[in-house]
């Protein structure tokens, strides 16, 4: 058995897989809401109260910058050790990544149905690249060594955002006041969305309605409510704000898509996208991916795909544990 996580700021998902030849098999599964634990280890003992394993090894995808086997959470007031988890478990082998990272290593386990191609586009042998919003931004990459592919973890989330037009200029400036430093995730994220409608609404770009704003005030994730409405054409600014969203997003994909070089593809994970399909496959993302001058014609080829397997992570995560006791990695 290998015991696995995928943490992010909203979720922490603990599962246990089991190996059957090269096949991974996921046996169990349980989803613990990340900001109601005080650490990563209270959770993992806990799925191993209700459900005891014999598990080998372990591999938990985090949503940080994994150093030293150490990482500080990016949006959990966690610190995640894997020596100390190793010790608590009683597992010989624990490994921490990036949970990006752990995407990547997913990808090969997908089947076809757990992707929906947004722009088929000519592959060609080369890197790839994975990008995806939720509580953050995530980016990781998939070097090509000239025989496979080895996935690699990277911070590009809380790199500067990139403004493309007047409007998202204006963005930028109101971002700048509240926050200081505006990274691609304060605009691509669930919080980015509520910023984006923050915006929208104190410039007075879109008016918001006093029933909105009743209900905004009751929900816990304001995100979610605002996707919805914008989905089902029920609010003008909500519909405004996952518009931006969409075109920012895709313009930051093409950017990773060109800072890697990713010809074999890039992929697009994370719960947002799969949750706003209807605006993620409109003419906004792709047309601001492919909006890069003189590299757009290098930029059509590169086939974009949104996974909609919510496992990758798990998966990916396994993949590693998996490929790292039998020294692969």
């Amino acid at each position: 058995m290998i015991l696995v996580g995928d943490i992010g700021g909203t979720n922490t998902r603990i599962g246990l897989f089991d190996q059957q030849g090269d096949t991974l098999k996921l046996a169990r599964e349980h989803i613990f809401s990340s900001r109601e634990h005080e650490s990563l280890n209270q959770i993992v003992a806990m799925f191993l109260r209700e459900a005891p394993s014999t598990a080998r090894c372990a591999c938990f995808g985090i949503a940080g910058p994994v150093l030293n086997g150490r990482v500080t959470a990016s949006n959990l007031a966690w610190v995640v050790d894997a020596g100390k988890l190793a010790s608590e478990t009683a597992i010989e082998k624990v490994w921490l990544i990036n949970d990006l990272e752990a995407h990547a290593y997913g990808i090969n386990d997908l089947d076809p149905a757990d992707l929906i191609t947004l722009n088929p586009g000519t592959p060609t042998k080369g890197n790839a690249a994975i990008v995806a919003a939720g509580t953050g931004m995530g980016e990781a990459g998939l070097f090509w060594n000239g025989k496979q592919h080895y996935a690699f973890a990277g911070e590009g989330g809380h790199a500067d955002f990139a403004p493309g037009n007047q409007l998202e200029l204006a963005l930028h400036g109101y971002l700048t006041k509240k926050f200081g430093h505006v990274s691609c995730e304060r605009v691509i994220s669930g919080p980015g969305i509520k910023n984006i409608y923050d915006f929208l609404r104190d410039s007075k770009t879109e008016e918001e309605p006093a029933w909105l704003k009743e209900e905004l005030d009751q929900v816990p994730d304001a995100a979610v409510l605002i996707s919805r409405y914008a989905l089902e054409g029920k609010s003008q600014i909500c519909d405004r704000t996952l518009d931006i969203f969409a075109g920012a997003y895709g313009a930051e994909a093409g950017n990773v898509a060109l800072r890697m070089l990713a010809v074999n593809g890039v992929y697009i994970s994370g719960g947002i996208a799969s949750k706003t399909m209807t605006k993620i496959k409109g003419p906004l993302f792709l047309g601001r991916f492919l909006d890069k001058g003189r590299m757009r014609s290098l930029l059509e080829n590169v086939p974009v795909k949104v996974i909609v397997n919510e496992h990758i992570g798990l998966l990916g995560a396994a993949r590693y544990a998996l490929q790292r006791a039998s020294g692969v990695l």
